[in-house]
C-alpha cells in the first residue's frame, strides 16, 4: 500500500508541475491526504465497531417489526464483513419474516458454506425447500443434520415430511396422467399443504379445476403460482384468460399486464392485453354513459361491446342487460320487453334483468306480470331493499287496478305529460256529458263515466296526488283520505247530478 500511494504521490507530482504551478504547496498536500484517506478507507471497509453497531441495530428493528429498516442495517453489516457466516444467517431471518423465501435461500448457502457444521442454518434452509417442493435437496440438508445430531427433532420430523411428499407428489403425477382429476385434486391438497411455494403442484391444481369445470378455483391457485417463478409469463397469461371469460376484465387487464413487465414483446400476452383494454374501455365507457343518463349512446357502446366480444357469453349477457334497462329509462317499452326477455334466458336468475322488465310491465299497465317478475326476483335474494319495495308497489297497483285506474280511464300511457292528460280529458269529457244523453239509463251511465273523468283529471294533473297513485295509493279512495272527511267518488265534494233538474254548461278547461 505504501508503495502504491509513493506512486500515486510521484504521478501528482508531475501533474502539479505541469497544470497546478500556479496552487499553493499546501492545497496540493492537502488533495493528496484526501486521496489517500480515501484510498485507505476503501481498503479497510467498515470498522468491527460499526459492524456491531449495524448487527445492534438490525436486531432491535427486527424485534420492532421494522423489517425494511433492519435489513439496511444486516446490508451494512455482510458488506462490512463478508466472512462472518452469522450476518448472513441474521439477514436471512429477515427475508424470512419479510416472506421473501428465495431472497432467503443464498443467505443461508452462504453460512453454510462459511460454517459447515452450522446445523440451524441447514435446517433452515432445508424447511426452505421443503416448502418449495424441492425433496431432494431438503431431504439431503436434514439428513446431513442427523448425520452431526442424530437426536435432532425437528430434522427428524421434516425428513419424514419430505419422504411423505415425494410419493404424494409421485401419485399425484400418476392420477393426473390417468385423467383421474378428482384424485389428483385430492392428493394435491395434501402436497401443496406440505409444500405452500411449490408452483407446480399448484398449477397442476390449477389445469384439474379448468378440467372440471370450476375456474374460479384453479384462480385461487394459479394467483400465487404466477408469483412463485421468476418469469412466469405462462401463468400469468393463463389467469388472465380465466378472469377474462368469467367478466373481471378489470382483473384481468391487470394480469396480463404483469406478464407484459416481464417481457413487453411477448407476443400471446401482447394481443391478449389489446383485446381486454379495448373491451374494457368500451364497458366503463358505456357505464359512464348510463350514469349520465345519456341512455342512446350507452346502448350504442354496449352494441360495440358485443361486436368487441362475441364468443364469451357473459359479455353478450351483460350488454342485453344494461340495453334493457336504457330502454327500459327511454320509454321504448315493448322492444325493452324483447331485450329483458333475451336476457332473462340467458341468465335466468339476475335480479337486474327481473327487476328492469317488472318495470316495463308496469309502465305498459300490466301489473300481474310486474308482480310475477318482482316476486322470481325476490326468491333469488331475498334481503334485497330495491327488490321488496317494487314488489309492494306492483302489488299494490294490481290492486288498484281492479279498482280504478286513471291512466286507463282516460287511454293515455304512464308517461303521458300534462298536456297530454288534459286533451285527453277533454275529449272524454265532451263525448261522456249526461247532456249529450235522453234516457234516464243512458245518463246515469253517462254521470258515473263523466265523475271518473273528472277524478282521472284531477289525480293525473296534481302532481303531488299522481305521485301517490303511481306508488299504489288512490288518492280520491275514502279509505286513504284520513283525516279528509271523504269526498266520495266527485273530485269536487259533492255530485252536480243529484237531486233537481240542474243543468250545468262546462268548458271543459
Amino acid at each position: 500500500q505504501n508503495k502504491g500511494f509513493s506512486k500515486l504521490f510521484r504521478a501528482l507530482s508531475v501533474l502539479s508541475s505541469q497544470f497546478f504551478h500556479c496552487l499553493p504547496v499546501f492545497c496540493l498536500i492537502n488533495y493528496v491526504v484526501l486521496v489517500s484517506f480515501t484510498c485507505v478507507s476503501g481498503v479497510l471497509g467498515v470498522s468491527p465497531v460499526e459492524i456491531e453497531q449495524h448487527l445492534e441495530m438490525g436486531r432491535k428493528l427486527l424485534a420492532a417489526g421494522q423489517l425494511a429498516e433492519a435489513l439496511s442495517h444486516y446490508h451494512s453489516a455482510v458488506e462490512g464483513d463478508s466472512k462472518n457466516y452469522l450476518t448472513y444467517y441474521k439477514r436471512a431471518a429477515v427475508f424470512l419474516a419479510m416472506g421473501k423465501s428465495k431472497s432467503a435461500l443464498p443467505d443461508l448457502t452462504r453460512a453454510i458454506q462459511l460454517k459447515p457444521d452450522f446445523l440451524a442454518a441447514r435446517i433452515q434452509r432445508g424447511n426452505i425447500l421443503l416448502k418449495q417442493g424441492n425433496t431432494q435437496e431438503a431431504r439431503e440438508d436434514f439428513e446431513a443434520v442427523l448425520l452431526r445430531s442424530p437426536d435432532q427433532e425437528e430434522a427428524q420430523n421434516q425428513l419424514h415430511k419430505a419422504e411423505e411428499l415425494e410419493e404424494l407428489q409421485e401419485e399425484a403425477h400418476k392420477a393426473h396422467h390417468r385423467g383421474d382429476y378428482t384424485t389428483t385434486i385430492q392428493v394435491l391438497d395434501r402436497v401443496i399443504e406440505l409444500s405452500p411455494w411449490d408452483p407446480e403442484s399448484r398449477e397442476m391444481r390449477a389445469e384439474c379445476y379448468i378440467r372440471l369445470g370450476e375456474p374460479r378455483k384453479a384462480i385461487l391457485d394459479l394467483t400465487p403460482a404466477a408469483r412463485l417463478r421468476t418469469d412466469n409469463r405462462a401463468a400469468f397469461l393463463k389467469l388472465s384468460r380465466l378472469l377474462y371469460d368469467l367478466g373481471e376484465h378489470h382483473n384481468s387487464l391487470s394480469e396480463i399486464r404483469e406478464c407484459l413487465k416481464l417481457d413487453q414483446d411477448d407476443k400471446e400476452c401482447f394481443a391478449h392485453y389489446k383485446q381486454v383494454k379495448k373491451l374494457s374501455k368500451q364497458m366503463d365507457s358505456a357505464e359512464d354513459l348510463i350514469s349520465e343518463q345519456r341512455y342512446q349512446e350507452a346502448i350504442d357502446k354496449y352494441e360495440s361491446v358485443m361486436r368487441t366480444e362475441p364468443n364469451i357469453p357473459f359479455y353478450t349477457t351483460k350488454a342485453k342487460e344494461r340495453i334493457c334497462f336504457c330502454l327500459v329509462k327511454t320509454k321504448r317499452l315493448e322492444l325493452a320487453l324483447d331485450t329483458c326477455s333475451e336476457a332473462h334466458q340467458r341468465d335466468p336468475q339476475n335480479i337486474h334483468i327481473l327487476r328492469d322488465r317488472a318495470e316495463a310491465y308496469i309502465q305498459l299497465q300490466d301489473y300481474e306480470k310486474a308482480v310475477e317478475d318482482y316476486q322470481e326476483a325476490r326468491e333469488f335474494d331475498q334481503d334485497n331493499q330495491e327488490i321488496r319495495e317494487g314488489l309492494e308497489r306492483a302489488q299494490k297497483l294490481l290492486k288498484l287496478s281492479r279498482k280504478r285506474d286513471y291512466y286507463k280511464i282516460l287511454g293515455v300511457s304512464r308517461s303521458a305529460n300534462k298536456q297530454e292528460i288534459i286533451k285527453a280529458y277533454r275529449k272524454l269529457a265532451q263525448q261522456w256529458h249526461p247532456d249529450n244523453f235522453q234516457s234516464e239509463t243512458e245518463k246515469k251511465e253517462a254521470e258515473k263515466k263523466f265523475i271518473d273523468i273528472a277524478s282521472a283529471k284531477e289525480v293525473l294533473t296534481d302532481p303531488e296526488m299522481r305521485q301517490k297513485f303511481d306508488s299504489g295509493e288512490d288518492p280520491l279512495d275514502p279509505e286513504n283520505q284520513q283525516g279528509e272527511g271523504g269526498r266520495g267518488e266527485w273530485p269536487f265534494g259533492f255530485n252536480p247530478f243529484q237531486g233537481g233538474n240542474f243543468h250545468f254548461k262546462f268548458h271543459y278547461n
